[in-house]
């Protein structure tokens, strides 16, 4: 039984990856069958509609499932030690969903040419949100330490609360990495522009949520932090 929670863990993370990768190309607008601009197929109206309820739907189950409540409601159906994995594989099917379902659109805001510039902060955004992952934990993030401590027969113990590189100026390092990924498209169509709003006011939300429950969780200790670094972007003076 051990090893078959250890196995869902395993196979969790990987359908994360396999959704995660494919993701980043539907944004960048990459060599895949479908991005966020592929060939449109509804009236302008109808796609609106559709993507704004996957995004309600992204975003709802991101939110709600990162709750204490909800994790302590569902507790006797989800032990700990496969919750977050449970977590990742439900969020890696629900952008899977969105990938699928997504309603390119028509229209074109800007269109800028010789724009490698753009492409570097895009890319230096997906790697701030990969390197964000491991100045926490990596492995406690997508639910792979609990698998592999309930394996090995040992008590979890909560990841410590750390300051590191990125930490020291901003709280939500992975969240500014999204946003520049989101935005920094040299082609920015009117699909690729409800996502990046649809995405950009889910994170804001998000964060709400989740500084609430950080405040709560570690006490004076993060109001302090909270005081001392900037939210998203970095302070300039």
């Amino acid at each position: 039984m051990r090893f078959l929670v250890l196995l869902y863990g395993i196979v969790s993370y990987l359908a994360f990856l396999l959704v995660f990768v494919y993701f980043i190309a539907f944004v960048g607008e990459f060599y895949v069958p479908k991005t966020l601009s592929s060939e449109v197929k509804m009236s302008t109206t109808s796609a609106l509609l559709v993507n704004i309820g996957l995004l309600i739907l992204w975003g709802v189950q991101h939110t709600l499932m990162a709750r204490e409540k909800f994790k302590q409601a569902i507790s006797a159906l989800i032990p700990h030690h496969i919750e977050r994995s449970t977590y990742v594989l439900v969020s890696s099917i629900t952008l899977a969903i969105l990938i699928h379902f997504w309603q390119p659109m028509h229209g074109t805001l800007w269109s800028l040419e010789n724009a490698s510039w753009i492409w570097v902060i895009f890319f230096t955004g997906w790697g701030l949100v990969f390197i964000a992952t491991f100045l926490t934990d990596h492995f406690d993030l997508f639910g792979l330490r609990q698998t592999w401590l309930h394996y090995v027969k040992k008590s979890y113990t909560s990841v410590e609360f750390t300051e590191r590189l990125f930490y020291k100026w901003i709280r939500h390092p992975m969240m500014l990495g999204l946003i520049l990924a989101f935005w920094a498209i040299p082609i920015m169509t009117t699909g690729h522009l409800v996502f990046a709003i649809g995405m950009s006011v889910y994170i804001l939300v998000g964060i709400h949520f989740e500084e609430k429950g950080l405040a709560k969780h570690l006490g004076i200790d993060y109001q302090d932090y909270q005081k001392r670094t900037a939210r998203i972007f970095p302070k300039i003076f």
